[in-house]
């Protein structure tokens, strides 16, 4: 097994069950709501959308703070004294958390941190394939670890339909003109990861259904996406039916292993219920 551990924050949406199966540590990115601040993934995103159901204030998200990665760091480095730590940081250009991990780092030794450029299943699937890469060449360096994530991050797309725009407008993501033209013409944004940016670039007119069987028909082949592995993207809400219908879609298309990650509290306070995306490699 290689030595280098990894950290990861919780935006990254990786389930706990594969941080411990590929050994990530996770951090905590925050989320704030109902008078106070609260770890991501330490409660139901359902809660969250209850509260903003009911009081229309939508919650409020945070990166780590410095102390949340000396807590790590800290950790690490006691429980595997000289071993190296790489973080595959969340996007550093949508919060602080990177910037947190730099500071918390200050003074210690064998700590790298990488941008990813990418979030929620985007900087999930980096990871993950960097921690098999890992497995794969056990006495890799950091150097040629840090080479493979490079290139991932390179590689990877993603595009991401939003679940509800009352989100997008309640936090200032798009203007109230923006968002009344989008309602009364059925239309959906699509969100996709533009150097380390989530940038609206297309938009789709129909139900909900309608356009993610079209973006699950274009998408692949538009990004030539490798036939290899693909992640689903889906927020608390998304009918069973469409990821049905999503999973035939990309069964015909020939991909051989389809992974679901379902949307944390810190996306989903942004996208709102029922959110559906694609993330890939290019080939």
């Amino acid at each position: 097994m290689n030595s280098i551990l990894l950290v990861a924050e919780s935006g990254s949406d990786l389930t706990p069950e594969l941080a411990r199966e590929y050994g990530v540590t996770i951090v905590p990115m925050h989320v704030s709501f109902g008078g106070e601040t609260r770890d991501d993934g330490a409660f139901p995103v359902a809660e969250m959308f209850d509260h903003y159901k009911k009081t229309r204030n939508l919650p409020r998200t945070s990166g780590c703070t410095p102390h949340d990665f000396e807590v790590v760091f800290d950790r690490l480095q006691k429980e595997h004294p000289g071993a190296p730590i790489l973080h595959l940081a969340y996007s550093a250009s949508t919060t602080c958390s990177m910037q947190s991990a730099l500071i918390a780092a200050e003074g210690r030794e064998n700590i790298v941190s990488i941008d990813t450029k990418s979030v929620t299943a985007g900087q999930a699937a980096i990871i993950l394939g960097v921690a098999k890469f890992l497995r794969e060449h056990p006495q890799a360096t950091m150097d040629e670890a840090a080479a493979f994530a490079g290139e991932a991050i390179a590689k990877v797309r993603m595009g991401f339909f939003p679940g509800d725009l009352d989100y997008l407008r309640a936090g200032g993501r798009v203007s109230n003109a923006a968002y009344l033209g989008a309602k009364i013409l059925g239309l959906h944004p699509l969100i996709e990861i533009q150097d380390g940016k989530l940038m609206s670039t297309k938009k789709y007119r129909g139900s909900m259904a309608r356009v993610i069987r079209h973006l699950a028909d274009e998408y692949p082949d538009e990004q030539r996406l490798d036939r290899e592995q693909l992640y689903l993207i889906y927020g608390e809400g998304l009918e069973e039916r469409i990821m049905r219908e999503v999973e035939e879609i990309m069964t015909e298309k020939g991909f051989r292993h389809v992974e679901w990650v379902k949307t944390g509290c810190v996306i989903a306070a942004h996208s709102g219920p029922g959110a559906f995306g694609i993330v890939g490699f290019e080939a």
